[in-house]
């Protein structure tokens, strides 16, 4: 059995966690007709690898990364009765190391390090129609909450 670990993310990962990125990508298009075509990004990862309110982590297995996900720290709206919470984002797996909860040791880290920041709350955004990342997201013990809808005109 191999062992997982996580740890921060460094510089000189960003290449694979580009790589990452387009996976991502490409796993949302299918559920999103509004992406441009060819590359895109979402993120700047080496930004967010240096920021203080982002904690960037991967997943290790032996010496090859194959997962990664952030927290960042966001102020919430003014009617909320936390003033910060944590969002989640830039979840992945390697297509090969899925089904082995690598997606729950991640979110594991990222919710103790939000305590760790004493915030009471974890939000992220998952499409409808993604329903293996839904269900994994409701194992963890996150909850449906607002649904986001669109029109294109």
């Amino acid at each position: 059995m191999t062992i997982i670990t996580i740890r921060e993310a460094r510089k000189e990962d960003l290449e694979i966690l580009l790589g990452f990125e387009q996976g991502i990508i490409e796993a949302e298009r299918p559920f999103d007709s509004s992406l441009k075509e060819g590359k895109i990004s979402y993120y700047n990862l080496e930004e967010m690898i240096f920021a203080e309110n982002v904690h960037l982590i991967v997943a290790v297995a032996e010496d090859e990364i194959v997962g990664s996900g952030y927290l960042r720290i966001e102020k919430s709206g003014s009617y909320r009765k936390n003033e910060l919470n944590g969002y989640i984002g830039f979840m992945y797996v390697k297509p090969n190391f899925r089904g082995k909860r690598i997606s729950s040791l991640i979110l594991e880290s990222l919710k103790n390090w939000a305590k760790s920041k004493e915030l009471k709350e974890l939000r992220l955004d998952v499409y409808n129609e993604n329903l293996a990342a839904i269900k994994s997201y409701e194992r963890f013990g996150f909850n449906k909450s607002l649904i986001n809808m669109k029109m294109e005109i």
